[in-house]
């Protein structure tokens, strides 16, 4: 084969290779199209999913005080653990001491910082 068949061949082949790839998109945009058109005219009583986002919200909000105290008994467990294991690597003299009291302040603090967002995320003030 040519040179110049060869490249025939590979410009056709991407041409056609385009072509399929944009068919396929038009075929996605008619059929997105199509299901814009089909919700937007579908009449729907939308009371009981209003009554079932308040039911989840009421429970949500009654979670987040247990999972704000869960949260700060895992930060507390955190540090004993991580008090632990900085006293075990200095008693043997290991290198990486700072690395991991930063790592576990870092943690802990994250933590707390989580505790204390998480009824904000929520829109409830305590």
């Amino acid at each position: 084969m040519t040179k110049s068949k060869m490249k025939k061949q590979s410009f056709l082949h991407g041409l056609v290779r385009g072509l399929v790839a944009n068919g396929e998109r038009l075929v996605m945009l008619v059929v997105m199209l199509a299901m814009c058109v089909g919700v937007s005219l579908a009449k729907v009583d939308i009371t009981a999913g209003q009554s079932a986002m308040t039911d989840v919200t009421t429970g949500i909000t009654a979670y987040v005080p247990l999972v704000r105290k869960l949260i700060y008994a895992i930060a507390a467990i955190v540090a004993i653990v991580g008090g632990i294991s900085v006293y075990v690597k200095m008693n043997n003299e290991e290198q990486d001491v700072k690395k991991s009291i930063m790592m576990i302040v870092g943690a802990c603090i994250f933590l707390l910082a989580a505790a204390t967002a998480l009824p904000l995320f929520f829109g409830i003030s305590s």
